[in-house]
């Protein structure tokens, strides 16, 4: 029942979003935070609501992460225009955030209280959190990569550069504490930290391509367009990890960590 009411938080959050953008573009730096802040708490404040009324974290189908998912996108894009005063950025995150929000209210789903036993870790609300915030912040580092590479005009990309480095450092090392409390939740969950299931096989070969880009920047900061490619290709990986592995055969009944896919 909880979630036909989502579509209420939803507008009220992309609006004052999309307010927030607008005074970004206007100069109106105050005006940007107090009102992508306020659609950070309606949001956030649904977010606790369905926490509420399941009894659990809302994080176990892929409905219930896009959720974290588009209340991080918005935070990132404040925290980029908070310390480089990009404008675009909160235009930008908003536009995805709005995409995120949109296939929820299109794709609706039954969200249950019951979670299998493996679930109800206390590692589980962590891990998948910790996990959307590195999905956010490398989802605004090749926001920046694809800018970078078709839009920019003239040399100069210093700038440019630090935002994309450090949204990315940030971002993996997110990643990377997503990945140890996984490793702890398996260990207690199957009495294993690692087992090569599908899902975790990916998630190693996207922590390894971010690890490719972070040593390419260290060993040729001046070749900046294979790196940026880099991390495309990267961000790639990152989604298949996250829902491509959904559709794969070869993890239908097999991977533990494949979700419900209505």
């Amino acid at each position: 029942m909880i979630w036909s009411y989502f579509v209420v938080f939803a507008i009220i959050s992309v609006l004052l979003w999309a307010v927030g953008a607008w005074a970004s573009w206007r100069n109106r730096r105050s005006l940007a935070f107090i009102t992508t802040g306020l659609g950070l708490c309606v949001f956030f404040s649904y977010i606790l609501i369905m926490w509420i009324t399941l009894e659990r974290p809302p994080l176990r189908t892929m409905g219930e992460t896009r959720l974290w998912y588009s209340f991080f996108l918005p935070l990132a894009g404040m925290i980029v225009y908070s310390r480089w005063q990009y404008k675009w950025i909160l235009s930008f995150s908003t536009l995805l955030a709005t995409v995120f929000v949109c296939v929820n209210l299109f794709k609706p789903e039954i969200h249950s209280k019951t979670l299998m036993p493996a679930l109800q870790s206390p590692w589980f609300a962590p891990h998948v959190i910790v996990y959307m915030m590195a999905y956010a912040l490398l989802g605004a580092a090749v926001v920046m990569s694809v800018y970078l590479l078709f839009f920019k005009k003239g040399t100069d990309t210093t700038k440019e550069m630090e935002i994309t480095d450090n949204l990315t450092y940030v971002g993996l090392s997110f990643m990377t504490l997503g990945m140890l409390m996984g490793a702890l939740w398996a260990k207690e969950a199957w009495g294993h930290y690692w087992a090569w299931d599908p899902k975790e096989t990916w998630a190693a070969i996207t922590w390894f391509s971010y690890l490719v880009y972070v040593h390419y920047r260290q060993y040729r900061p001046h070749h900046l367009r294979p790196a940026l490619i880099i991390l495309i290709i990267a961000f790639c990986l990152l989604q298949m990890c996250w829902w491509g592995i959904n559709y794969l055969p070869s993890a239908q009944g097999i991977s533990v960590h494949t979700y419900n896919l209505n």
